[in-house]
This record gives structure tokens, C-alpha cells and sequence, in this order.
């Protein structure tokens, strides 16, 4: 089993926060894959679903972000698992927008959603880092994370979201490099590629097609109005001469 956590704040307030970016990708890794309605448990909101035969729990804890730790240690103890089964989305300052990566233990970087994690199960979780950007100074970055993605960001979030879908399959396979292969394919295209596609084991796959336009090469070209050549006249002057006698 495999347990999904996804950082952010409760409530509409809060939604569409840079902060809140983790519970954006559990959102749409539960409408695409379809997984059971949310249930208020664990402090928290969780769902249940199979993503390739994986049981996958996807959980928001409704805690605020600096007592995440609770509902996630509350879940972990329920279903009785340890912390290389559980794998937390957060907003990342240190990334550039749209950017991912895949961490193993560590530390918690001044995340105060992570450092509650820390204290309640220990540093030995995955982590999906989603950037978010930096501000610029760390005076801005509270009301930086705290503020709405802007219009302008819209196109980068949506890639990056279903790149985060395209691959999830392969993050609960325990293959990270994979899942991080699958959200490159969506938000770094290959040149002259479509969009990304997930193909019929789940993974993604370029929309490329073959070339199949005609040859254009010129050639020789006929007009439909001009009267064909005549044949050259091969018969001997005394043929000529007796055809026309005839």
C-alpha cells in the first residue's frame, strides 16, 4: 500500500494558493484515476483507489499546514505503515515554476508543513517537490505562498498537474525515475511532438505522428487545353507521292 500526502490549507480562502499546490495534485490524481469520494477521516480528508494494481491512499490533512504531521501519523498508525510508504506533494520555493523532483528523506527545509511531518513520523518519507519560484527576498515569501497562482501561470500548473497524473502509476511502483520521466514528456515536450499521451500501460509517450504528406517534388506538368504533339512522318518521298493518289 502506498500513501499520497498532499500539503496545503482547509478551505476556499485558500484554494488556489501557491501553498496549496499538493492538494491540487491529489485532486486531479483522483478525478483522473478515478478514485472513491473524499471522507472526512484522520484529521483529514483521504480517498482509497488502485493506480496498476497498487492500493493507493491519497490524503489532505485539514489540520493547516504546520500541524500536517497529525493526520498523516494518524493515518500511518491506522493502516499500520512505515515511512518509505509514504510519499508527500509540497510547494518548493527552491524549484523554478513548473519544475519537479523527487527526494528520499532529508530535511525539511523551513517548510512548516514538513517539519510537522518530521516530528510525527521522522525524516525517512518521499517527497515530490513542486516549484513554486522564489520571491525574490524572505520577507515576500509568506505572502508569497500565500497568494493565488497568477492567469499567466495557468498553463504551466495544468502541464505540470497532468504530468503529475500521467505517471503517478509509476511513483506508487516505486519508480521515480519514470513518474519524473512522464512529467518532463508534458511540461518540457520533445521539438515537433504533440502533447503528451499515456500510453496503454500508463506511462507517456509523445503524440508524434509519421509524415504522410504526398512528394511535392515539381514536375513535368501537362495542359488539359494543348493539342498532343504530332508523330514525325517516317515514309519515303516516293510512299508520300503514291498516298497521294490514292
Amino acid at each position: 500500500m502506498r500513501l499520497f500526502v498532499g500539503l496545503g490549507n482547509p478551505g476556499a480562502k485558500y484554494a488556489a494558493n501557491r501553498h496549496n499546490i499538493g492538494f491540487m495534485a491529489l485532486d486531479r490524481i483522483a478525478a483522473d484515476h478515478g478514485f472513491a469520494p473524499w471522507r472526512a477521516k484522520f484529521s483529514g480528508e483521504i480517498t482509497e483507489g488502485s493506480l496498476r494494481g497498487t492500493k493507493t491512499l491519497l490524503l489532505k490533512p485539514m489540520t493547516f499546514m504546520n500541524l500536517s504531521g497529525q493526520s498523516v501519523g494518524e493515518t500511518m498508525r491506522f493502516y499500520k505503515l512505515s515511512p518509505a510508504d509514504v510519499v508527500v506533494f509540497h510547494d518548493e520555493l527552491d524549484l523554478a515554476p513548473g519544475k519537479l523532483k523527487v527526494k528520499q528523506g532529508g530535511g525539511h527545509a523551513g517548510h512548516n508543513g514538513l517539519r510537522s511531518i518530521h516530528q510525527h513520523i521522522g525524516p525517512d518519507y518521499g517527497r515530490v517537490r513542486l516549484g513554486i519560484g522564489h520571491p525574490g527576498h524572505k520577507d515576500k515569501v509568506a505572502p508569497y505562498v500565500l497568494s493565488d497562482f497568477a492567469k499567466a501561470e495557468q498553463d504551466w500548473l495544468d502541464d505540470l498537474m497532468r504530468g503529475i497524473s500521467d505517471g503517478i502509476a509509476d511513483l506508487a511502483a516505486k519508480d521515480a525515475a519514470r513518474f519524473q520521466n512522464a512529467v518532463a514528456l508534458r511540461t518540457n515536450p520533445p521539438r515537433n511532438a504533440g502533447p503528451a499521451t499515456p500510453d496503454r500501460d500508463g506511462s507517456s509517450v509523445s503524440d508524434t505522428k509519421p509524415d504522410t504528406k504526398p512528394d511535392t517534388k515539381p514536375g513535368p506538368k501537362s495542359d488539359p487545353n494543348t493539342e498532343p504533339e504530332p508523330e514525325p512522318d517516317t515514309r519515303s518521298a516516293i510512299q508520300k507521292l503514291a498516298d497521294r493518289f490514292r
